[in-house]
Parts: structure tokens; C-alpha cells; sequence
């Protein structure tokens, strides 16, 4: 079943370079693929290209589709990044940073798609229309909102005549029903919701966490008693230094907790601390506890081969991907999985004053103030690493609604896979 926006898309996507925009799990991606498999299908024998962000995110967002529409007719072959499809090979192209233009320059392209087209480096989607300019070949991309001054908006939005575009909401997708609208409308809130549940493209302006509020997310004492506890850790010199003990617990609501803070600013006590003493410090904040992993500033070399020689265990670089992280802890504590107990007051602080940095949101860039903020990034390098990037060990939305509608004394009713399904929740925005 296609809703009327859906089949209208598909219908009229015949343009050089076609665009579907929105909500999340508005349908967008859905039909974009189908209609992207359909050039496939009627395009001459050469070379395609599918452009994501990671090829993690491919793997997550695109392949598991296409297996589904295509079966037994598409080969995938992750050694070689490419798919064959009806004799036609498609390359996947993971673009993390501007060096990856590198990696379609020279090639001629029957057709591409792109997943997620404002996460996506500029130069790297310029050259893709460069591969893209004989036989007919057609670009199809998918992307949420972003700043309405990202480069993306302003050249292929706003009165580019190659392009065709259409705007997507949640009512767009005919497979969700009203408790799945409203599951997702409770992960959001802020620049998040008004770009991810209303599909506008607004700034990044003020203070980051501008709904945070103390009654709602900051609670006396720990819910009850962890199951196992992961650890953030910003390291500095001359910077501060932060510790964030966080508990987790699969069965209460809320399931994780920030608990302790450990916060040494240089600064203010006019000596700084060696490697040796830093180490101490966190082999003190974490004994006795069961601490399931360490997540460290992956530039702290030093500090970690310090960590070593102290044996402390279990020991990750955390992710270091700013917005996706700001992105994840917002969505936690907006759908009520994540509190802060109120003796950590450095971190309350941060939350309350971590803000934008407005003169890069004038050039279509989120980027936050690099100042107050030392405490939220261990817990971002703590919460991103473990619940997202870190294979086994995460929350499943069905963990996140169940106790949800637990806590509100409703009838629990299970997610269908598309919402459960722990990659497509967490990844694929």
C-alpha cells in the first residue's frame, strides 16, 4: 500500500535530479529506493552508484530494503562495496569527509543514489553530477532538513530547474498507525522535532538543550540499581577534565541514569593534574563498580596508555560524531530514557548553558560553542559509543517504549519490526 505523495513521486521523477525531504519514517526513503531500482531495471548496462554517509549506514538503511524488493536477483558484496543487480553493478560509496570525491572522480554513472544528500560532503555530490551527465542518468536522494542555508537547500531546493522535489510528513506513510506517530514524536524535541517531526528547515540558534527542563529530567536519586555502568571521559591539561558515571538498567524506567560527576578544572585549583594522578582520579570515581566499558576523548592518547599501565579494563575510543551525538542524547532525553541525577550539578549547568555557534549557523553549519561543554561531551562520548555505535550493546526502541508505557500505567503493546528493528531506530534519520 502507497499513500497518494508516494505514488505521485514515483509517478513524476523524471528529472535530472530528484529529491525527497521530510519527516523521519515519513515513506520518503522507501519509495526513493523503489523508484531508484526501477531506473536500474530500465537503465543500459554500465556502472550505478549508491552514496552514504558510511557504508555502516548502507548496510543499516539501504541494503535491507533492496533485499527485500530485489530476493534472490541481488548479489551483495561487501568486499568489493558494490551490489549486481540484473547484470548491472552498483557501487557503494561511503562519504565521510571531502577526500571521498576521490573515489567517483573519472567514473561515468547510468544512475545514483544518495541517502541522506545534507550529510553528504558538497564536493563529493558536485562530482557525482559530473559522473551523472550522459545517457539520461538520473540522481535520486533522500535527506531530513537541515539549516535553511545549508549549501544543499539553497543550490538544489530553491529554484534549481533540474531538479523535482517533494516535501513528506509522517501522514505520508501509510504503514504507520497513530501509536507509532506519537512513539516518534516523543523522541524529538527542540530543532529536532521542527526539523524531523515538521520537516522545516530552521537554524541551529540558542541554546542547544532548549528544552531542558530540572523538574522534568533531573531526578533526586538513581531510579534503582544498575545492571552495569559505562563511564564518559573528556580529558584535559589546561582544559578541565570530566568523569560521568552513567547506570544502566533494561528493566526500569527511566533505563539509564547519569549518577556521578568528576569534574577538575586546572584553572580554578591553579595546578594541573599529571597522567599519572588523572588515572588515579578515575581508578577512585569507578572501583567497586560494574563498569561495563570506559569511553575516552580518542585524542587523549597519553591519558589512555596511562589507563593502561594502571590496568584499568575495558577501554574505548568514544565516538567522536558532535551533532549525531548532541542528536542521540536530545532523543533520550526527550522520550524520558535518560535522567540526571541532581548532585551533578557541573553537568546540569552545561545542559543549561551549551549553545550554538551563530556565526556558523549563518553558513549552513551546526556546530556548538566550544566552551561549557567538557562534562556533556563524556557524556556523549559515553551514551553515543555504547547505545549506537557500539555493536550488542544498546537499547532497542522496544526497551524505550515498553517502559515508557509502563510508567504511564497504559496497556504495553509491541513496536512492528520497523520500529523495533535496533539499526533502523537508532541509525537512518
Amino acid at each position: 500500500m502507497l499513500s497518494p505523495k508516494q505514488i505521485k513521486s514515483f509517478n513524476d521523477s523524471n528529472a535530472k535530479i530528484n529529491i525527497w525531504q521530510g519527516a523521519v519514517r515519513s515513506g520518503k526513503t522507501y519509495i526513493s529506493i523503489i523508484r531508484f531500482l526501477k531506473a536500474v531495471s530500465e537503465g543500459p548496462l554500465g556502472q550505478y552508484v549508491i552514496l552514504t554517509k558510511t557504508y555502516d549506514s548502507f548496510k543499516r538503511n539501504i541494503l535491507p530494503q533492496i533485499m527485500n524488493f530485489i530476493g534472490a536477483d541481488a548479489r551483495h558484496y561487501s568486499g568489493k562495496r558494490e551490489l549486481q543487480l540484473w547484470g548491472k553493478t552498483i557501487n557503494v560509496v561511503g562519504c565521510e569527509d571531502e577526500r571521498s570525491e576521490y573515489k567517483i572522480r573519472g567514473m561515468t554513472a547510468c544512475g545514483a543514489y544518495v541517502d541522506e544528500a545534507t550529510i553528504i560532503p558538497e564536493s563529493v555530490f558536485k562530482q557525482l553530477i559530473a559522473r551523472c551527465t550522459m545517457g539520461g542518468a538520473q540522481i535520486f536522494a533522500t535527506t531530513n532538513p537541515d539549516s535553511p542555508f545549508h549549501w544543499f537547500k539553497k543550490d538544489y531546493l530553491e529554484g534549481n530547474p533540474d531538479v523535482k522535489t517533494w516535501a513528506f510528513t509522517l501522514n505520508d506513510n501509510p504503514q504507520l498507525t497513530q501509536s507509532e506517530k506519537e512513539f516518534l514524536i516523543r523522541q524529538f524535541k527542540g530543532i529536532w522535532y521542527k526539523r524531523f517531526i515538521e520537516g522545516l528547515w530552521v537554524m541551529a540558534e540558542g541554546c542547544i538543550y532548549d528544552f531542558f527542563d530540572i523538574n522534568k529530567h533531573v531526578i533526586e536519586y538513581p531510579p534503582g540499581q544498575a545492571t552495569e555502568y559505562i563511564v564518559g571521559v573528556d580529558y584535559g591539561t589546561a582544559n578541565p577534565t570530566a568523569f560521568t558515571l552513567i547506570g544502566i538498567n533494561r528493566s526500569l524506567f527511566p533505563n539509564m541514569w547519569v549518577e556521578e560527576v568528576y569534574f577538575y578544572d586546572s584553572k580554578v585549583h591553579q595546578r594541573q593534574l599529571t597522567d599519572t594522578e588523572q588515572a588515579e582520579a578515575l581508578s577512585l570515581f569507578i572501583k567497586n563498580r560494574p563498569i561495563r566499558a570506559i569511553y575516552i576523548d580518542p585524542s587523549a592518547c597519553s591519558f589512555k596508555l596511562e589507563l593502561s599501565r594502571h590496568n584499568i579494563p575495558n577501554l574505548y575510543d568514544g565516538e567522536n560524531e558532535v551533532i549525531d551525538g548532541i542528536r542521540f542524547v536530545s532523543k533520550l532525553l526527550s522520550n524520558g530514557t535518560l535522567k540526571i541525577c541532581k548532585s551533578c550539578q557541573p553537568l546540569i549547568k552545561e545542559f543549561q548553558s551549551y549553545c550554538w555557534d551563530p556565526k556558523c549557523a549563518i553558513v549552513g553549519i551546526d556546530k556548538p560553542l566550544k566552551v561549557n561543554d567538557h562534562v556533556l561531551d563524556s557524556v556523549r562520548y559515553a551514551i553515543y559509543s555504547h547505545m549506537f555505535a557500539k555493536e550488542g550493546n544498546r537499547l532497542t526502541a522496544k526497551d524505550i517504549d515498553r517502559n515508557y508505557r509502563e510508567s504511564q500505567g497504559s496497556i504495553v503493546t509491541d513496536l512492528p519490526r520497523q520500529l523495533t528493528s535496533i539499526d533502523e531506530e537508532w541509525g537512518g534519520y
